[in-house]
């Protein structure tokens, strides 16, 4: 039989050790990414010094790399110092990321991401979306293969499209902020993760199928602050019974978000059925100190007049998205943002 105290124990110690290596890893790479934007600043320096610039360029990366690799080992390849060269030039430029020293020199000790990171964020060529991609992954803590589907769903752009100037640059500077419930909402939503073909070959049950299997995908396109509460939740009144696709919480709004999943074209008796269910939840469900129930309707397509006139003018509870099953261009994504 099990020693329970010594088991206890030795949970701790492991947790205590776990935790000292992710430290330990973390100090490393941080170490690793300001020595290569180092090297990248005194590479670009002595280039400055060179007569002829691009030439000279060439031959000194050539020379560094056979004398550095001699020395080193490998790692020091002519593209990887081209790689260190171009990190010092995207992010010199940088100043959210960098800090004052007493003497008034910039100093850039607040790179937290994996060298990996940067390599994918260098190649962003829009400043204010590297900006943006950048905190969203430190804030929630993506992987470079999260990163790069983020990237290629086009986040930035389906949340920048609908923002004026300013909430724009809010955008670059601090990332997705959910203060109230349109925040929240994407459109479209872009479900390639589950598998399922664009054409209608498949049920909306397969639909909710696949987004169950793929939950920890599905939160990370819904997006920060949801948490998954239940499937098909029945509701029951006057003898009649009815189920909601899927239900979800967001910790940030503090309310419930219900979600419908409909193929084809969006109907309004579709909009009737999800503001039944929002009432439902308001009147029973939520708690005093909880805010309004949030229903979002994922749909193939939508006529914007439908939603426009089967909604109340100041709602702010019921929206209307769409989703698409595979990955489109930034150019096809844009004209679908912009078509509504």
């Amino acid at each position: 039989m099990t020693n329970i105290p010594l088991k206890n124990l030795s949970k701790k110690i492991s947790d205590l050790l776990n935790e000292a290596r992710k430290r330990v890893l973390q100090t490393v790479n941080h170490t690793m990414v300001l020595t290569y934007f180092e090297i990248g600043r005194m590479i670009v320096e002595e280039e400055q010094n060179g007569k002829e610039r691009a030439d000279y360029g060439k031959q000194l990366l050539s020379e560094l790399s056979n004398s550095l690799n001699k020395e080193f080992g490998k790692g020091f390849s002519i593209t990887n110092l081209q790689q260190m060269r171009q990190f010092y030039l995207v992010y010199s430029k940088q100043q959210t990321l960098s800090v004052k020293s007493e003497k008034g020199q910039t100093e850039f000790n607040e790179f937290k991401l994996s060298w990996s990171h940067y390599l994918k964020l260098m190649r962003i060529d829009d400043e204010l979306e590297r900006k943006f991609y950048e905190i969203e992954t430190f804030k929630n803590n993506w992987s470079l293969r999260e990163l790069d589907r983020q990237y290629n769903s086009a986040l930035f752009t389906r949340l920048a499209l609908s923002k004026n100037k300013s909430e724009i640059l809010k955008l670059a500077e601090q990332g997705q902020v959910i203060e109230k419930p349109q925040d929240a909402i994407k459109d479209p939503y872009v479900l390639e993760f589950i598998g399922l073909p664009e054409q209608n070959t498949y049920s909306e049950s397969d639909l909710e199928q696949k987004l169950i299997d793929k939950l920890e995908h599905f939160l990370l396109e819904l997006g920060t602050g949801f948490t998954f509460v239940a499937r098909q939740n029945r509701i029951s009144f006057d003898d009649k019974h009815f189920r909601i696709d899927l239900v979800f919480y967001n910790r940030i709004l503090r309310c419930f978000v219900l979600i419908d999943l409909k193929l084809g074209e969006l109907k309004h008796q579709d909009i009737g059925q999800m503001q039944m269910y929002v009432n439902y939840y308001d009147r029973k469900v939520k708690l005093e100190d909880e805010n309004k129930t949030i229903g979002i309707i994922l749909c193939q397509n939508k006529s914007e007049a439908v939603v426009e006139f089967t909604l109340p003018e100041n709602n702010t509870q019921i929206y209307a998205s769409k989703y698409l099953t595979v990955l489109p261009s930034k150019e096809t994504l844009i004209k679908l943002i912009e078509k509504g």
